[in-house]
């Protein structure tokens, strides 16, 4: 079994060494409790809600910095997931992700579909997602809005991912009573549909004025939320066995890969 954890935390726009302080406690309390796999939120080291380029540039961040040893010395056995807002070596600012543990960093991962305003500031990711091979499975880092894209959830499962662990920041929207939000049906939507266990971080508060969904979840691969946060700042942690991601059948003649009708389409 593998226990994941996702943060959801409330960080303070452009306050990165406050940031960087609560993202490790943060952390540090997953790993205290076990955690195998620790996801943290979109932009967790910076805040979202910056007014221009200028301001995201003051909190930038090369994935290299020394401020993400507080991260690695947190992490023990676990693996961290997190976002910043990554300066990269071409000037430009991206959206980005950090996958690391205690001995360095083991991936970047630059959001490939920017959502509304982040298109004024911020530079789309030129790859897709990788499948990394961790000692605690085989996972892809995503960031929000990338979810939304059943062609990179689909690809991730053809190459064998097995956790989708992706940073958000879920703007809240209006939804009926009792339902739940939009964003975490199609969490689940990509669980079931690729028989993948996916663990999404939201983040918690409000910043100028926009509220979050808070929306932390980790779905099973039969697309169910086996736990999760609620309001407010807290850890939403699960067990779960990532080799059952390897068969994907629903019954003796169903099997989510093989029918697809690539023929076709």
């Amino acid at each position: 079994m593998t226990r994941i954890a996702c943060a959801q935390i409330d960080p303070t726009l452009g306050a990165v060494a406050a940031n960087v302080e609560l993202t490790a406690s943060a952390v540090a309390d997953a790993v205290a409790q076990g955690a195998d796999v620790v996801v943290l939120p979109e932009l967790a080291t910076s805040g979202y809600m910056f007014a221009d380029a200028d301001e995201a540039r003051s909190a930038a961040l090369r994935p290299g910095d020394p401020v993400f040893d507080a991260w690695r010395s947190a992490a023990g056995e676990a693996i961290v997931v997190g976002g910043f807002c990554e300066l990269g070596d071409d000037g430009l600012l991206y959206n980005s992700a950090l996958a690391l543990d205690r001995d360095g960093v083991i991936a970047t991962y630059r959001k490939t579909h920017l959502w509304d305003r982040e298109k004024l500031i911020f530079t789309p990711g030129g790859a897709l997602p990788p499948v990394l091979q961790t000692r605690h499975g085989a996972i892809a880092v995503m960031v929000c809005y990338d979810l939304e894209f059943g062609e990179v959830t689909r690809r991730v499962a053809l190459d064998g991912v097995e956790l989708i662990a992706a940073p958000v920041n879920w703007p809240l929207f209006p939804r009926p009573e009792g339902e739940r939000p939009g964003e975490v049906i199609t969490a689940m939507s990509t669980g079931r549909l690729n028989r993948v266990v996916v663990a999404v971080c939201d983040r918690a508060g409000v910043e100028r004025g926009q509220p979050w969904t808070e929306g932390s979840v980790i779905v099973d691969p039969d697309g169910w939320v086996v736990a999760e946060v609620g309001s407010g700042s807290g850890l939403a942690i699960a067990d779960v066995d990532l080799s059952t991601t390897h068969d994907k059948t629903l019954t003796e003649h169903v099997h989510l890969l093989s029918d697809r009708r690539v023929d076709l389409y």
